[in-house]
Order: C-alpha cells, then sequence, then structure tokens
C-alpha cells in the first residue's frame, strides 16, 4: 500500500518497539520518515532499516522532555525533507510502584515524557502544519500513544495512568482548536504490546495480584508493534479523513 507516498513523517519513540514498528509501517507505506529518539544510535539504526529496505529515512537525537530538543527534531526533520505532515508521539516511559512509597521525583519525570512531551512535539510541529494550501487531501496529522491505562485504573501505575488520561484530553482539546485549520488529531490507546519496555515486566514487590484480574486482554494473544503501526499508518492517511479528536483502543479486549 502507498497511502502516504509522498508524506513527511516524524516519529519520536523510533529507537524501539512501537515507535520503530511505526516508522517502519510509514515508510512501508511510502512516507519519508524522520526517527527521532534520545537513544539517537538506536533511531539510527531503525533509519538504515528503512533505508535498506528502499525507503527515506533520517534520524536524530531527540529529548521530548527538553522544548528546545523538540523544537530542533521537528527542524531538522523540516530541513531533511523540505517539510512536515504527519506527526507520531510514541515516546513514552513506565515506572510502575506502590504509590504511597514511589520517590515524586518519578513522578515528574513520567509526566515530563509522557505527557508534557507530547504536548512540546506537538506545539513544535503545529506551525508546519496549520493552515497549508498544499496540505494533504485529508490534511495534516498528529497521531498521539496514550494507552488503555488512560481510560482504565491500573494500580501500582498512577504516575503512567495520569499521564497518559492526559494525553487523550490533549489529543481532545487540539483536535477541537485546529479542526478547521487543516490539522487532525488523534490518539491511540493500546493494551498490553510486546516491547521492550514492558518485556521489564512488573518489578514491584508486595502487590495484590487480584487487582490486575479485571485488566487481562480477552484474546489469548499478545499485541505487536506492528498492529499499533497499522493503526497509526490508518490515522495518517486519507482514508480517515473524517477523524479527528478520538481516542481508539486497541487492546485485545482488555476494556470489553
Amino acid at each position: 500500500m502507498n497511502r502516504l507516498k509522498g508524506r513527511r513523517a516524524l516519529v519520536t519513540g523510533a529507537a524501539s518497539g512501537i515507535g520503530r514498528g511505526t516508522a517502519l509501517r510509514l515508510a512501508e507505506e511510502g512516507a519519508a520518515v524522520f526517527c527521532a529518539d534520545i537513544a539517537a544510535e538506536g533511531a539510527q539504526d531503525t533509519a538504515k532499516q528503512i533505508t535498506a529496505a528502499g525507503g527515506t529515512a533520517e534520524s536524530g537525537a531527540v529529548d521530548v522532555a527538553d522544548a528546545s530538543s523538540c523544537a530542533a527534531g521537528v527542524a531538522a526533520a523540516v530541513d531533511a525533507f523540505g517539510g512536515l505532515d504527519t506527526l507520531a508521539n510514541v515516546a513514552g516511559i513506565l515506572r510502575p510502584g506502590h504509590t504511597l512509597e514511589q520517590d515524586p521525583d518519578v513522578w515528574h519525570a513520567t509526566i515530563g515524557i509522557n505527557l508534557t512531551g507530547t504536548f512540546q512535539m506537538c506545539r513544535a510541529a503545529l506551525p508546519h502544519f496549520v493552515d497549508r494550501e498544499d496540505a494533504p487531501t485529508g490534511g495534516c496529522a498528529i497521531v498521539n500513544i496514550a494507552s488503555a491505562a488512560a481510560l482504565q485504573g491500573v494500580p501500582y501505575n498512577a504516575a503512567y495512568c495520569a499521564s497518559k488520561a492526559g494525553v487523550v484530553g490533549l489529543t481532545r482539546s487540539l483536535a477541537s482548536e485546529y479542526a478547521r485549520r487543516g490539522v487532525r488529531v488523534n490518539a491511540i490507546c493500546p493494551g498490553g504490546i510486546s516491547t521492550p519496555m514492558t518485556a521489564a515486566g512488573f518489578p514491584v514487590d508486595g502487590i495484590d495480584p487480584a487487582l490486575f484480574a479485571r485488566i487481562t486482554p480477552q484474546m489469548p494473544m499478545v499485541g505487536e508493534p506492528a498492529d499499533i503501526a497499522a493503526l497509526v499508518a490508518y490515522l495518517a492517511s486519507d482514508e480517515a479523513r473524517y477523524m479527528t479528536g478520538s481516542a481508539l483502543t486497541i487492546d485485545g479486549g482488555q476494556l470489553a
């Protein structure tokens, strides 16, 4: 499929997991992709995979928690491709723990990367999206990765749940503000996905297993980054031209 042929995309968190899967899928669909991540070598490796497959890609180190780094990353993508049409905000962290015992710095870091980082990337990219006469037919697209945890309480994850719920609220606010200026903004709420982040397990002592019973997927399988990447590609394409302000769950029936 070439739904994104001629588009120029920036993907954060592109060094691994959902970010890497998204970058690869957007490139497969024809987009030129700027792979951004604080892990610069991983982002570069993703870009190399794209170019080896015949696609167009560049990479750069971007710390989404730093506003100046976000601005520089967007500027680098614009310089590399002559513009920008799509932003996929995937970068995020997960630091579980008992709320009463967790260091407040973990809260601030989680909000700073997952929520503030998403905001700062959107703010840096929006000037390149709004009121464009040469915009794609379906408008420029921002796709934010939230989480099923934005819509359901997950024990021992207060900071993560709060940050991802904030991403959904941010998405809907931006969608409303910029719908008439040629920008669509949607969020994806994945359940458990097999990534390096989730492979770290749940290193928290003294948890109550019964609290996890209601957040178990109904389908007897584990989601893969490619599952999320496929939905990002759809939302970035003109096929989703009438969608904005949505928060789509893809969670194996976790919230069913």
